[in-house]
C-alpha cells in the first residue's frame, strides 16, 4: 500500500511540475489516503503483536 501511495505521490509532483494542478491536487489526495490507511493498519498490527495475538496454523 504504502508502494501505491509513494507512485501517486510521485505523480502528484510531476504533475505539478508540469502545471496541472487538478490532476496534481486528486493524486496527491488518494496519496494522502493511502498513506493513513497504511499507517493504521501498521498500527493495528502492531498492537495485535503486543498483545501476543497472532494466527496459529
Amino acid at each position: 500500500m504504502l508502494k501505491w501511495a509513494l507512485i501517486f505521490l510521485v505523480i502528484s509532483l510531476v504533475a505539478g511540475l508540469f502545471g496541472f494542478t487538478g490532476i496534481s491536487a486528486a493524486a496527491g489526495g488518494i496519496a494522502r489516503i493511502l498513506f493513513f490507511i497504511a499507517i493504521a493498519i501498521f498500527l493495528i498490527f502492531l498492537v495485535l503483536a503486543f498483545l501476543g495475538v497472532g494466527i496459529v496454523a
